[in-house]
């Protein structure tokens, strides 16, 4: 690992509200950063580097900083968060970094940056919430969807997300249809460092993105249609594709992670009163799990270009709610799920259409399984005999259905 650094005094003052933003911003400056610190004012920034940059290479680092800073900085507003439940206070059990543990007992194994493998433990925590929002669609009479973890470019393009997250997109391809081009990747590609080293042109034209979300494919598949006039429910579980670059560094933070919606597309009043319901039901799961966590304003993690005017809108119009868990360890919270309303963009942009005419209205609320599940063990611990009731004795009968005696019991994972 490399001790390079750089630190850089921005040109504008940072406020303090911006300095999460803008420290998750500057992981796309340059491949060669590693990580960074931002403190508030103009006390300066600290870019973490794989090796120590020359004299232009410095220059250039110094120019994009500051055109970050510049970006989010110039015309931001602090938002007003509106905390709407807080339920922080309640006594958590752990406080030391759960990856740790998890990782000295495989329960977590990285496979790539970004992308982990998790073992009976973890995944016997995301069966249980999965299969307890789950039940909740089902109250709620959603209808059942599956989709691909493949989108396509071109719709994409269309609801401007090639705009507002370019930084975090996925992209696919092959090797073209060549019979020279396939023999000679299959004599002389190798990897180093964990990348493919082989002739870029062998790779075809890009035809299919990894999907950032779920609910996009169902509005593609109501794309130029009349939504009947009691509204849509809906709901599907699906991988989902974020790249975050240096911010990827535990369960907090993934490239590749599983996420359950409940998608609603109707009137305004009818996509209101779905969010608002399923808030209620969900948190009876939070409460169930014996979890710490707020809900409260939010925005999405729009590119510099965007961010100001996108955020902005969200803000002002009280468009995204997040649930927040408490992390003990690093005194900190992590937004583990969202409610997200829309409004008529999906409606106007796909010429999805009530009955009347109008554009329809789209919502919908998201958990991210691997999210949640590091949140709970992060509270409770990887001790599943100090786990609450409800979700050890549900993990428990699922483990025995596999007829394990080591996964039936969960007594934690094992010391190393």
């Amino acid at each position: 690992m490399s001790n390079a650094s750089i630190h850089v005094i921005p040109e504008m003052e940072i406020p303090g509200f911006l300095t999460k933003e803008i420290r998750t911003k500057l992981a796309y400056v340059d491949d060669t950063v590693t990580g960074s610190e931002v403190l508030n004012g103009l006390e300066g920034i600290t870019l973490r580097l794989t090796e120590k940059p020359d004299d232009a290479k410095a220059a250039h680092l110094i120019e994009q900083v500051n055109l970050v800073v510049s970006s989010l900085v110039k015309g931001a507003f602090e938002p007003h968060l509106r905390v709407v439940l807080d339920k922080t206070d309640r006594p958590v059990k752990y406080d030391k970094d759960p990856m740790v543990a998890l990782a000295s007992s495989r329960e977590v194994v990285v496979e790539g940056h970004g992308y982990f493998s998790l073992g009976p433990l973890m995944a016997g925590l995301l069966d249980y919430f999965e299969d307890r929002y789950h039940a909740v669609a089902v109250d709620m009479g959603a209808r059942p969807y599956r989709f691909p973890a493949l989108i396509s470019p071109a719709y994409l393009e269309k609801v401007k997300y090639f705009d507002n997250f370019p930084h975090s997109l996925s992209f696919v391809t092959h090797l073209r249809e060549d019979l020279d081009v396939i023999a000679k990747f299959s004599e002389e590609a190798h990897t180093h460092d964990g990348c493919i080293h082989t002739d870029n042109d062998a790779f075809a034209k890009v035809q299919a993105m990894l999907s950032p979300t779920v609910c996009h494919h169902l509005y593609m598949a109501l794309a130029n249609s009349v939504v009947p006039e009691d509204g849509i429910v809906a709901t599907a579980f699906g991988n989902c594709f974020r790249y975050e670059s240096s911010n990827m560094v535990s369960l907090e933070r993934l490239w590749n992670f599983s996420m359950r919606e409940i998608i609603f597309v109707g009137t305004a009043d009818f996509v209101q009163d779905g969010l608002d319901r399923a808030q209620v039901a969900l948190n009876e799961i939070l409460d169930e799990m014996d979890l710490s966590y707020l809900i409260e304003t939010a925005n999405d993690p729009f590119f510099i270009g965007s961010y100001r005017d996108q955020a902005a809108y969200q803000s002002a119009f009280e468009l995204k709610f997040e649930v927040r868990m408490s992390l003990p360890y690093k005194n900190d919270t992590l937004a583990a799920g969202s409610y997200n309303r829309h409004r008529d963009f999906f409606g106007r942009s796909l010429d999805i259409l009530l009955p009347d005419g109008a554009p329809a209205e789209t919502g919908c609320v998201g958990f991210g399984c691997e999210r949640l599940a590091f949140a709970f063990i992060a509270q409770h611990g990887p001790d599943s005999a100090q786990w609450p009731d409800a979700v050890r004795k549900h993990v428990q009968a699922a483990a025995a259905k596999w007829h394990s005696p080591d996964s039936a019991s969960f007594d934690g994972p094992p010391e190393i």
